[in-house]
């Protein structure tokens, strides 16, 4: 639909951001005995999860981000 777009809910803060507007970023959520040890997970999932612009800032995932795609630009050549 033209003009309409679906909001997404910020996963910090609870507030409501046009899709487009929102940040996406894939959360790993690992499932275990332990929350501490790395060594005694079960398995491990990805969520997309959005954050208004104010949150993502604040939580640094535009530097993660940014840091992500550089790696991956080394990683081609």
């Amino acid at each position: 639909m033209r003009g309409s777009e679906s909001h997404v809910v910020c996963e910090s803060c609870g507030r409501k951001v046009p899709r487009s507007k929102g940040v996406a970023y894939e959360k790993m959520i690992r499932f275990g005995t332990e929350p501490s040890s790395l060594s005694n997970v079960r398995f491990m999932t990805k969520r997309k999860v959005y954050y208004c612009i104010s949150c993502a800032k604040h939580r640094g995932i535009f530097e993660r981000k940014k840091r992500e795609a550089e790696r991956n630009a080394a990683n081609r050549f």
